[in-house]
């Protein structure tokens, strides 16, 4: 009898999920992973924390304003592939607007998948707006 083959996606999204436990956000693990649209390369990852060489803690303990990079963020300034590039992105949870914002200016994303909803949805009509399309991949939820 064959093993079931997991997909790609679930293989990247399990993979942003172990990367978000390197967070050292104490509300949130939250962690990103960027590929080819062939799904042949990671192209950059991203979890979120304090800037490096800062403490590993973070700045504030106020709800959304604790000083963390986001991972989206820190996969932004991670990928040095260029805009012309076709890039899916991976992230443990809804990127807030900000985030969704910043991978609309790394350019080349086409389609960005979650498992996780963030609090506010709006960034779904932000990314649909400049035709990037979202997917929410289930399964099981991280903290």
């Amino acid at each position: 009898m064959s093993k079931a083959r997991p997909s790609f996606e679930e293989i990247y999204m399990e993979l942003a999920h172990t990367l978000a436990a390197r967070s050292t956000c104490v509300r949130l693990n939250v962690g990103t992973v960027i590929t080819s649209t062939d799904y042949r390369k990671v192209l950059a990852i991203g979890y979120n924390g304090n800037a490096a060489g800062l403490p590993n803690t973070c700045d504030r303990t106020e709800p959304g304003n604790c000083g963390c990079l986001h991972s989206e963020e820190n996969a932004v300034i991670n990928c040095d592939s260029p805009r012309f590039i076709e890039k899916h992105v991976f992230v443990t949870h809804l990127p807030c607007v900000g985030c969704a914002k910043r991978l609309i200016n790394l350019g080349g994303v086409k389609k960005v998948f979650y498992r996780t909803d963030y609090r506010l949805r709006d960034s779904i009509d932000v990314l649909k707006s400049v035709g990037i399309e979202v997917t929410h991949l289930p399964g099981a939820d991280i903290g």
